[in-house]
């Protein structure tokens, strides 16, 4: 599996990762057994870019990581979390996590981009996984917290990054815009952008794509199936984009779509995944992956060719923003692993 680096770092991903806020039981359970068998089943795939949050069940996701990954040679693998929000006991549990995991609430999420709250959560974020170090710490949805997440927070990961505590920092968002501004005006490195820049959404084009391409860095693309509209070979009524029912517009232009790709010889979700890789600033397309099963699945469709004539196709029929980028170009540091 070919691996690219964060550019002006040592860290390398690998072009697929592995998200594992579904392991931390988001929507529903996952037995601690599939969550440890996914993994391995990442691992033997090649994959060695794993993505965590405190956010994901409440710790149960860094935990769980942590312990997958725990007999695995450190140098051979990156690991990213996140800070914003600290987890604090819960005065007044109701029983079950409120935010959309399956776990107990006996914590409770704090929002704070604090110098502090940012030291207090790697450091809980180490203790909890049982890792030495972090490869990677975004800055988790900073959307209403910038002036405070600009001047400490990231200052403070800049400081981790100078002591060897972090190897790249930056922020993850669903909004492209405000990324930008973390690329122009502060230390980060690296942005996780989360659906943005997808078959059905090419936004990222006008604010973070040129930024990281201004300033020379790297961007990580997660949500690339828009919660699922683009996820299946012929998309559906009922599906969802953005976490919502899709519109009935939207569903007919993933279908559309979704012909193109079959008269290419690919499927939808294979292009769904390989379409980040158009823009030379993404280096990564991190996917939630919850059992061996959908790891597995997720593999066979990375590695299935998608040709560049589709993307010529898909902008001469519209379906496509024509400013998209016409040539796959390999990032910083691309090598087979």
């Amino acid at each position: 599996m070919q691996r690219r680096k964060i550019h002006h770092t040592s860290i390398e991903l690998t072009e697929l990762g592995f998200g594992a806020s579904v392991i931390g039981n988001l929507y529903r359970v996952t037995p601690a057994a599939d969550a440890a068998a996914a993994v391995d089943k990442a691992w033997e795939a090649g994959i060695r870019y794993f993505d965590t949050a405190p956010h994901y069940g409440l710790g149960l996701s860094e935990r769980r990581l942590g312990a997958a990954l725990r007999d695995r040679p450190r140098d051979a693998y990156a690991v990213s979390s996140k800070v914003g929000r600290l987890l604090v006991p819960n005065e007044r549990p109701q029983g079950v996590d409120s935010e959309g995991f399956v776990v107990r609430d006996d914590l409770r999420r704090q929002w704070d981009f604090s110098r502090d709250g940012v030291l207090r959560s790697v450091a809980d974020t180490l203790e909890r996984t049982g890792l030495d170090r972090l490869d990677v710490v975004y800055l988790h949805d900073p959307d209403d917290h910038w002036q405070q997440a600009a001047d400490e927070a990231m200052p403070a990961l800049a400081e981790l990054r100078d002591q060897g505590v972090v190897g790249a920092i930056g922020a993850g968002m669903n909004q492209s815009a405000m990324l930008a501004r973390f690329l122009r005006e502060t230390a980060a490195d690296v942005v996780m952008l989360a659906g943005r820049y997808s078959l059905l959404d090419q936004s990222a084009l006008d604010d973070v794509l040129p930024a990281a391409l201004e300033h020379g860095k790297s961007v990580v693309a997660v949500g690339v199936f828009n919660s699922g509209l683009l996820s299946r070979d012929r998309p559906a009524e009922g599906m969802k984009y953005d976490y919502q029912d899709a519109p009935p517009e939207l569903v007919a232009r993933a279908l559309a779509i979704a012909e193109v790709c079959a008269r290419h010889d690919t499927s939808l979700p294979a292009a769904a995944m390989a379409f980040p890789f158009t823009h030379p600033s993404i280096i990564n397309v991190t996917l939630g992956m919850r059992n061996p099963g959908q790891v597995a699945r997720n593999v066979k469709l990375q590695g299935r060719r998608v040709p560049e004539a589709l993307w010529d196709d898909l902008r001469a029929r519209g379906l496509i923003r024509p400013d998209v980028p016409e040539e796959h170009t390999h990032g910083e540091g691309s090598q087979c692993l």
